[in-house]
This record gives structure tokens, C-alpha cells and sequence, in this order.
């Protein structure tokens, strides 16, 4: 007679489990939202300047439906697994309209996360944008769309999977920049800028109060009406010598 042994326990590393990575938030605080409309007065230079240039996306993500589609709206988030967009599809039933959802996918080249169909399932739930650390695809198909911005860092013929893991609603990595839920994001033909929900009032108050001396002052340059003397200043403030600094002649 053979000796009975017990079947082994299977291994569960594979396996998804609730909690961090695999999990769902529904409510995003949208205070800032009343905002994005009068963010769109501004360039994206302009914002990343007044935030001293560290919440900047970057440049690999770029729009890639064309200069004249630009995006500014509260951040829904979604994390996916690389190669996987589950968590892409929950994230448009969360989103509300007016809303950009800003994928992190790792910065994976591996496949699209999104395609014509879901753009335009979002263009029908009036969402405002895509931001997405990957690839996209069908870009002639969303192109033809004509109202739905997408930003990513480009595009591949190569389908996602639909498994997860994932989360939507939690903080991000997208472009080196950190999003938040509820952050404000603003995209042009210059690349991507990540308003922080808390200062958002303060940023663009400033660029308000700024906006008719930043006129004047380019009106100027273009007639020719400038002085470089400044340059100069940071120089001797620098070290350097006056004298040495003075044209020849």
C-alpha cells in the first residue's frame, strides 16, 4: 500500500489582493475645478514659471493631437499594471465631466493603454482630457474625434490587457511630477503642468495680477524696445568685473 501525501498548497504570489495596488477611491475633491476654465488664459510656461519650474511633466509627454487642442481640468488617477488598462476603464466610470485622467503606467512602452473607443466613450461623458505616462493608440480614430486632448509619451499598435492590478484615486507618478487627485491639470502645445489642488487659487491670482505687465512688456520686445542691462547686473552680482563686461569700442 503507497503512502498518502497531501497535495501541495498551491502558491498565491500570484494572486490580487485588496488593498494597496488593488483598490478604488470614488470621491475626488473637486474645489479647485471652477478654476480650469481660467487657467486655460495662460501658457504652460507661464504656470511652470510661477511655480518655479519643479511641476512640470516631462517633455516625452506631449500632445499628440495636435497644438490646437489644449487641457486644463481636475485629475481623476488611474495606476495600472503595466501592460494592463482595467483600472483606465474604472477610472472614466469615476470621472465627472470636466475631469483629466492622468495614467500612471510606470512609464511602460509595453502597450497602449487607451485607443479610440475609450476617448470616445469619454467624449460622451464630457471628460475633458487624457495624460497618459505611456502609450495610446488608434491615434486617426481619436483624431478624427476632434475634441479630446491626449497627452502621451506615444503610440504602438499594441493592445492592452484588461486584468489589473491597479488603483484609481490615489497619488501618481506621471511625467517625474507627483498627481494628486483633484490637482489641477493644464496641457498646451509646450507640454504638461501640474497645479496643485491647494495652491491653485494662489498661482492663479498671481498669473492674474501679472498677466497685463507680461503683455506690456512683450508689446515692447516686439517693437524692439528692451535693455539688457539686467544680464549685467546678475554678472557683477556674481563677481564678475564691471569693466570686463563693457563692449569693446
Amino acid at each position: 500500500m503507497g503512502i498518502e501525501t497531501a497535495a501541495p498548497t498551491p502558491l498565491t504570489s500570484g494572486e490580487m489582493h485588496p488593498g494597496p495596488g488593488f483598490r478604488v477611491r470614488t470621491d475626488v475633491d473637486r474645489s479647485a475645478a471652477s478654476l480650469a476654465p481660467r487657467f486655460l488664459q495662460f501658457p504652460t510656461p507661464d504656470i511652470s514659471d510661477r511655480m518655479n519650474r519643479l511641476f512640470t511633466m516631462h517633455q516625452a509627454i506631449h500632445s499628440l493631437t495636435g497644438d490646437r487642442l489644449r487641457l486644463s481640468g481636475v485629475a481623476v488617477t488611474a495606476r495600472v499594471f503595466p501592460g494592463d488598462n482595467l483600472m483606465v476603464h474604472k477610472a472614466m466610470d469615476v470621472a465627472r465631466p470636466g475631469d483629466v485622467i492622468v495614467v500612471d503606467t510606470s512609464s511602460s512602452l509595453l502597450t497602449a493603454v487607451l485607443g479610440d473607443m475609450i476617448c470616445t466613450k469619454a467624449h460622451h461623458r464630457g471628460i475633458a482630457g487624457f495624460v497618459v505616462d505611456g502609450l495610446i493608440r488608434d491615434l486617426d480614430g481619436i483624431m478624427e474625434l476632434g475634441t479630446m486632448p491626449v497627452f502621451a509619451r506615444g503610440t504602438t499598435p499594441i493592445g492592452p490587457l484588461h486584468r489589473g492590478p491597479g488603483e484609481v484615486n490615489h497619488p501618481v507618478a506621471c511625467g517625474g511630477v507627483v498627481v494628486h487627485p483633484g490637482d489641477l491639470v493644464v496641457g498646451d502645445a509646450d507640454g504638461v503642468v501640474v497645479v496643485p489642488r491647494d495652491v491653485a487659487p494662489t498661482v492663479l491670482a498671481d498669473l492674474e495680477d501679472g498677466a497685463e505687465r507680461a503683455t506690456r512688456y512683450a508689446a515692447a520686445v516686439r517693437r524692439g524696445d528692451f535693455s539688457n542691462d539686467w544680464v549685467d547686473r546678475v554678472l557683477v552680482d556674481g563677481g564678475l568685473d564691471a569693466t570686463d563686461l563693457a563692449p569693446d569700442g
